[in-house]
């Protein structure tokens, strides 16, 4: 759809909808397109599970403690 830059002013909420729903609307200015209003990217939900697979890495030594760090909180610790 085309439509004039002084139209548009007051249809603004209008045309804002229906670039929303996926119209593209071209702005112009004595005739020639000088914009386009499209409705922006909808967001993607990353899938609850599973979302971050591949992109964490648990390193191998994870659960043994520092040389020491059992000292310092005062007792032995078992893993």
């Amino acid at each position: 759809m085309q439509i004039a830059i002084a139209d548009a002013k007051a249809r603004f909420a209008d045309l804002v909808r229906r670039a929303e729903s996926g119209e593209n609307i071209v702005l112009t200015r004595h005739g020639k397109p000088v914009a386009q209003l499209t409705g922006a990217p909808r967001a993607q939900r990353l899938p609850l599970f599973g979302a971050l697979k591949g992109r964490i890495r648990i390193a191998d030594d994870f659960d043994q403690l520092p040389e020491g760090f059992a000292a310092g909180l005062g007792g032995a610790i078992d893993p």
